[in-house]
């Protein structure tokens, strides 16, 4: 089954993600996909800027193909592939992370719900968990994407929010000129065909990083996540979460 998504992930964002490359798929089994082989390293923070811009590109292109019509409460039914809802999932990962410990209190559930709620009318883009380890950065030409194990809708700018987190529990705090540099990339590219998806603010970009703050947190100590987003997160920092 979840070789089954990835190949339809895969073959989604091939169709619609515009300027993404994708290895190419030249095998599938029951349980495995096989790709063509890859050069290129992980993305380090150096990397953030140019990455965004990528990234910007992206869900643009997939805006215009087919997210136009997506609601981030509703999963979305192309003709060719079923793309989850942003909110849902969310707001059940969240309840879980509660249960498990990974929230303070009550009180900080309610608030990342609230703030996950707020973003309900945002245009939508997609979510592919951008970690350092799902882009490639090659010598020459575009950054190659690989994983295609998860596809979800999300706001323009969530995705980019999570490639801020895992590269600050990776390397170390980013600094916050950095963070604005690249989210200004990430507009400018998302805002080439339609103004209205470049306008994510540094302010939402880090309410999105506490929510991936707290849904990452589980993976701490594996994957090279070495320090707690509570611990790498830029200061000031607006409307922090609290996490234990």
């Amino acid at each position: 089954m979840k070789r089954a998504a990835a190949q339809r992930n895969h073959e989604w964002l091939s169709r619609h993600a515009g300027p993404m490359t994708l290895p190419a798929l030249i095998g599938a089994r029951p349980r495995a996909l096989t790709l063509a082989w890859a050069d290129g390293r992980h993305v380090e923070p150096r990397d953030l800027e140019r990455v965004a811009r990528h990234l910007g590109s992206c869900h643009e292109a997939a805006w215009r193909s087919s997210l136009h019509t997506a609601r981030l409460t509703t999963a979305h039914v192309g003709n060719d592939h079923v793309v989850a809802d942003f909110v849902s999932l969310r707001a059940a990962a969240l309840r879980r992370r509660f249960r498990s410990g990974y929230l303070a209190s009550a009180r900080t559930l309610d608030a990342t719900l609230t703030l996950l709620h707020r973003t309900t009318d945002r245009p939508a883009a997609f979510y592919k968990d951008t970690n350092p380890r799902n882009i490639l950065i090659t010598a020459s030409g575009p950054p190659v994407t690989v994983d295609t194990d998860d596809l979800t809708l999300a706001p323009f700018g969530y995705d980019l929010a999570k490639l801020v987190v895992t590269l600050s529990m990776t390397y170390g705090p980013l600094p916050v000129a950095l963070i604005d540099q690249a989210l200004t990339a990430y507009n400018s590219a998302a805002a080439e065909h339609h103004s209205q998806l470049g306008q994510t603010t540094l302010t939402q970009l880090m309410e999105y990083a506490e929510l991936h703050g707290i849904l990452t947190a589980p993976y701490l100590g594996r994957g090279g996540y070495r320090q707690p987003w509570t611990r790498v997160r830029p200061t000031p920092t607006p409307r922090r979460l609290t996490c234990t």
